[in-house]
């Protein structure tokens, strides 16, 4: 079985998100999305919430699922039968620091390979950051993350 992992903090899941792991669901047998607990980022929504988030929105989607990890990268993708790591690229600047991800994860176990997707063009500007911005700041989101993620927002940020 050709089992991949897509990590990622997904604070929150958006959109460009979504395509990469619909895509490659076309290519794998499984795809784990697996959310990332590096609380140093100061995530809005915890880890709970965020992998909670994906689940909702990946429900159309059989061969995927969430999960949780701390550590290593190479160690969960390990520890789940991988030998396959997901990165989305949106644009050239993503690439020198995912790159350096890559042949770091090579380095500590060169039987895992870093396959790397773009989204659609029309997700290229997408970053959760961006996401966070404007629903922080009282703007529609729905158009750019799954309605799950959309109502989730405006929850948390009811002021």
């Amino acid at each position: 079985m050709r089992i991949a992992v897509y990590p990622g903090s997904f604070d929150p899941l958006t959109n460009g998100h979504l395509d990469v792991i619909q895509r490659a669901a076309k290519l794998f047998d499984r795809v784990i999305v697996a959310v990332a607990g590096n609380e140093g980022k100061k995530p809005l929504f915890s880890l709970a919430e965020r992998k909670r988030l994906a689940i909702e929105a990946m429900t159309h989607l059989p061969n995927v699922e969430a999960d949780t990890f701390n550590g290593l990268l190479v160690d969960y993708v390990e520890s789940r039968g991988s030998s396959a790591i997901v990165r989305g690229l949106r644009a050239v600047s993503d690439f020198e620091f995912e790159f350096q991800l890559a042949l770091m994860n090579r380095k500590l176990r060169p039987g895992i390979e870093t396959i790397f997707m773009m989204p659609k063009d029309t997700y290229t500007f997408l970053s959760s950051h961006i996401v966070k911005e404007i629903a922080r700041l009282g703007g529609d989101v729905t158009p750019f993350v799954p309605e799950n993620v959309a109502a989730a927002l405006r929850k948390k940020l009811r002021k």
